[in-house]
């Protein structure tokens, strides 16, 4: 049947493009898809001309022309024959049950393009006879100055006696200078401020800069003087490449355009005085105060230093809880308190993370007390009621469309917004494909605009990191491609693709330094060791299991009529386990009730569930099997899913409010989202991301001072081996990020073609073996018909050595079609889930402290005492001289012990779990290894035993008693006192401090303070 568009598929057949050509030819532009053509949901289809162009692309290619003198070539057929372009009714490309009708109808387009082409090239080889500067003129006739005028600009010929001052956006066409003529002159309100140099299209544009500072040295009238320029604003261009150097400051450097500016853009940047907003960051340094952590105030330091160095790329890695958000709402507010920027863009790539960045900004309180939005307007794309909570007063402004299509230097602003709709602003809905839509939130009321390179001067990119496949990655680049502005990743686990993007890291603070620093809480780990989520389950023959139909959710009974063997891999992808999924949230209902025991509060837990599918979702099983076990009533547990109703609205009940107690999520919660009271966290899914991995982690690491959080558990479901894998992760290694999958015909094309052929041999070799696992056995009897003396596994597995040993056959095989298509299109087992219900699984837990079981971690501290005794002073303090302990040297012990991993939290609970001895004090932990008989105490028992010890028999007043009781509350924290102690302890400040100290003790305070300290370490 006919049909006014053609799927992507369809398109492969008739045109004879693979995918990845389609997809090649759609990042070139060549043709530009229609999403939704026909209302059949996110799918993309291609026009009648989309099919054209794309058919002369490929015949201009094949015909030995270069990529640009192809795209040439397509222009001068659209430009002489727009007929031939839209075909008529008879010419018009549709599926047809007769191949030989679309070869009819390709031949006769082959012929027709075939003398187009001929004509072409006579006009081509015209072309390569003309002078360089005959070349120069084409290219400015047919590209530069078509750019030009649709850009604003008038284009004009140098007269002589022309009056420059009358022009105004106008550009100049070989305009004198002293060295030659310049190919543009750029007016803008009479003053000559930018310089083209136009090359012809096979000539770089780069190196033609060079050319430009010569012409702009040369000027008559220039409008300044910059170490000799006198125009400031420097172009080349070859019609395609546009380069651009603003040479008023010394330490810009040549950058890549998308395109020309226009004259209001021009005109605004000359009018910036970037030496000026510069000297103001340098003359205003980031000040402390009680709001910017001292790393906070570094990474703005480094990024301002940065941008004043000419660097237009930047990367800020912080560890996830170290707030990276707050941390660029005060950079972002200094650069435009500086006027470095105007019109910042802050991007994300979640609509929860864009409300979460909206609320940073309307909480953001500047130093002159005002809130940020209430001295610089803060917009944002639209969003639904439940975004925000019923408690965030601020009521988010949409940007007006002519902020971003018409940009004007009284605009200063911040605009957040999602990565998805600013694609769609920049290149329509055809634009953007259902793989790179986040969290598949629609923006159903985003229009394409013509929005100007300069519409931003800052972007800020959140959580750079994300992306995941090479789609994702694209959307980030050719967003952040498209705008000349400086460009600011954030992220905590920087990736190849998040360096690439933003080229220098300008600042690094990580997880273990922040935890060191007090500003994160480390976790402790609990294995979890489920013997099906490890090793798997077996089903007998004969076993009655609960089948579900995935398709329709159909539940029934079936016999086995043969065994089935599950691997780890499969249980909540195949087959699940109601058993085992309630015996370990079972055993994680110990912890958790312990923990409400000793705290008084029952933690908030996080759990990463398998999949939310329908009709097999695991994370519906897991809600369910909490609420069963805890038993505390339905609002108690929740899901927290794309799928979920109102997911935004059960965040902020989540992190706000006492219940729910429990949140069951797949991947909706990784990233971004901040709730600090987080306590456990819950793997029951696996994990293969390290980039995933650590923002996991990252929910859990937040200080929560609200409920004195110390640390977080994490229960790793796979007996620990998911905590190994990452072992690492916190290194920052760089990852690849993961590549859309190779269609399989084109693995083998690459295989005969010689293309990497190893490579790609064990690519389909992989292949192979994921089919063996996949195939019905219909399946396994169909490829007997082309191998039949293989099964699938044993073809395999032999692959390699049959491409070597039986070449000529192998590839007579491979270049079967029909084996191609069975290997594409195999037929699939039928798509049932199993909920084995008979199948029991043993599970227990065990806690781990730095990756090592409790005794084991107590046995490395004993040895790192013991062999450290004569290199630290301050256990030779302890050893050999208690009469010198002091604040200072413990304060050396605590520094030496966080190096080595070994703090005095993690040392107590490994203590409690071996000896069931609760919170034993730094120093009873040191002599134990010593001395493991030697009575242990808490800091509270030492502390009145040494007091007692000092006041044995000595008599004291009321007051000094008082005061004793102060100095007693101090040593329990700190078990040591000095005199300085006296002036700053809050404690000792409040009764009058040391003056008073003095006053009460007299002459005997500073005996009272040796007598106590060594008495502590006695």
């Amino acid at each position: 049947m006919e049909s006014d568009f053609f799927t992507t598929k369809e398109a492969a057949k008739i045109t004879g493009c693979t995918l990845r050509q389609l997809q090649y030819w759609r990042d070139k532009r060549v043709i530009v898809p229609t999403v939704d053509a026909t209302g059949k949901g996110r799918s993309v289809f291609y026009t009648r001309d989309d099919l054209v162009a794309l058919m002369v692309m490929e015949h201009l290619l094949s015909a030995g022309l270069d990529y640009t003198q192809a795209r040439a070539g397509l222009e001068a057929l659209r430009e002489k024959e727009p007929n031939f372009c839209k075909p008529s009714v008879n010419t018009r490309y549709v599926l047809s049950n007769h191949k030989e009708n679309d070869h009819i109808i390709l031949k006769d387009f082959y012929a027709k393009l075939t003398v187009q082409l001929s004509q072409f090239r006579k006009s081509d080889h015209q072309e390569n006879d003309m002078t360089e500067e005959e070349l120069e003129a084409v290219t400015r006739r047919k590209r530069i100055n078509k750019t030009l005028t649709q850009l604003g600009w008038t284009i004009a010929d140098y007269e002589d006696n022309l009056d420059t001052s009358r022009l105004n956006c106008h550009a100049v066409q070989e305009y004198p200078v002293a060295t030659g003529r310049a190919d543009y002159a750029l007016f803008v309100n009479g003053l000559w401020i930018g310089v083209i140099e136009a090359k012809r299209l096979t000539v770089g544009s780069q190196a033609a800069l060079e050319q430009a500072k010569r012409y702009s040295k040369g000027a008559f009238e220039g409008v300044g003087n910059w170490r000799g320029y006198r125009v400031p604003f420097l172009f080349s261009s070859n019609g395609e490449l546009v380069y651009f150097l603003d040479i008023r400051e010394e330490s810009n450097l040549t950058r890549e355009l998308t395109t020309f500016y226009t004259p209001d853009a021009l005109a605004e940047l000359f009018q910036r005085n970037y030496g000026e907003y510069y000297q103001w960051l340098k003359t205003h340094p980031v000040e402390e105060n009680d709001r910017l952590r001292p790393y906070q105030i570094s990474a703005i330091a480094h990024t301002e230093k940065a941008i004043t160095e000419g660097k237009r790329e930047l990367l800020i890695a912080m560890a996830t809880g170290t707030g990276k958000t707050f941390t660029i709402v005060s950079g972002i507010y200094r650069l435009l308190a500086s006027k470095t920027v105007q019109r910042v863009l802050f991007l994300v790539d979640r609509r929860a993370l864009a409300a979460q960045a909206v609320r940073a900004f309307a909480s953001f309180q500047t130093p002159n007390g005002n809130k940020f939005n209430q001295e610089y307007e803060v917009y944002s794309q639209s969003f639904k009621k439940d975004e925000f909570g019923e408690d965030d007063k601020f009521n988010s402004q949409v940007l007006p469309n002519s902020y971003l299509v018409e940009p004007s230097p009284s605009h200063t602003f911040v605009y957040v917004s999602t990565i998805q709709r600013m694609k769609l602003n920049l290149l329509g809905q055809g634009a953007v494909n259902s793989e790179e839509t986040g969290d598949l939130e629609t923006e159903a009321d985003a229009e394409q605009l013509e929005i100007p390179i300069h519409a931003f001067d800052l972007i800020i990119a959140d959580e750079c990191h994300r992306g995941y496949t090479s789609s994702e990655i694209s959307a980030w680049r050719k967003v952040l491609d498209y705008f000349d502005a400086l460009k600011i990743g954030l992220t905590a686990t920087p990736a190849i693709h998040t360096v690439s993007l933003f080229k220098k890291i300008v600042y690094r603070y990580t997880t273990e330094q922040a935890i060191a620093d007090g500003y994160l809480v480390d976790y402790e780990q609990v294995n979890i060791n489920s013997n099906v989520k490890i090793n798997g389950t077996f089903l007998k023959e004969g076993e009655v299991v609960r089948s579900v139909d995935r398709e329709t959710g159909a539940k029934y009974y079936e016999t086995l009529e043969d065994e089935r063997e599950f691997n780890s891999t499969d249980i909540e992808r195949k087959i699940t386990s109601p058993d085992s999924n309630r015996k370990i949230i079972q055993e994680i209902a110990q912890y958790a009730y312990k923990h409400e025991e000793e705290t008084g509060r029952f933690p908030k837990i996080l759990i990463f569930a398998n999949n939310d599918l329908d009709h097999i979702s695991h994370a519906d099983q897991v809600v369910s099997v909490c609420k069963d076990v805890f038993a505390r009533g339905d609002d108690f547990v929740q899901k927290i899913t794309g799928k979920a109703d109102r997911p935004m609205q059960k965040i902020r009940e989540f992190r706000n409010r006492p219940q729910p107690k429990i949140s069951v999520t797949v991947d909706l919660l990784t990233t971004g989202i901040d709730i600090p009271a987080i306590e456990f966290i819950v793997f029951m899914r696996p994990v293969k991301s390290r980039i995933l991995w650590v923002q996991m982690l990252g929910r859990g690491t937040r200080r929560c001072d609200d409920i004195n959080k110390t640390h977080f558990k994490i229960f790793d479901c796979f007996g620990g081996s998911l905590v190994e894998y990452f072992a690492d992760s916190t290194d920052f290694k760089i990852d690849p990020p993961r590549k859309q999958t190779m269609p399989i015909n084109q693995v083998i094309s690459n295989i005969l073609d010689q293309i990497d052929p190893e490579g790609h041999i064990d690519i389909l070799t992989r292949r192979v073996h994921r089919i063996d696992r996949n195939i019905s056995e219909e399946g396994r009897e169909e490829f007997k018909r082309f191998i039949p003396d293989d099964n699938i596994s044993e073809f395999a597995r032999n692959l390699e050595d049959r491409m070597k040993t039986n070449t000529e056959e192998m590839v007579s095989l491979l270049q079967d079609e029909e084996f191609q298509d069975f290997l594409e299109n195999y037929p699939r087992a039928q798509k049932t889930f199993y909920i084995a219900e008979g199948v029991e699984d043993t599970v227990s837990s065990e806690t781990v402290i730095q990756g090592q079981k409790p005794e084991d971690y107590l046995d490395s501290f004993y040895r790192f005492i013991t062999e450290n005794s004569d290199e630290i002073e301050a256990l030779k303090v302890l050893r050999q001289s208690p009469q010198k302990w002091n604040a200072e040297v413990l304060e050396e012990l605590r520094e030496k012990l966080n190096q080595n991993r070994f703090t005095e939290e993690k040392l107590q609970r490994a203590y409690q779990l071996v000896k069931n001895k609760a919170l034993a004090d730094i120093i009873s932990l040191i002599r134990s290894a010593y001395n493991p008989s030697e009575e242990v105490y808490t800091a509270q028992e030492r502390v009145d035993k040494a007091i007692s010890a000092v006041t044995n028999e000595r008599e004291f007043s009321q007051e000094q008693l008082k005061w004793l009781g102060y100095i007693r509350e101090h040593l329990i924290q700190n078990l040591s006192i000095n005199m300085e102690d006296f002036e700053y302890a809050p404690i000792f400040e409040r009764y009058g401090g040391r003056g008073k100290a003095k006053k009460v003790f007299g002459n005997q305070l500073n005996q009272l303070i040796d007598e106590l300290n060594s008495a502590i370490a006695a």
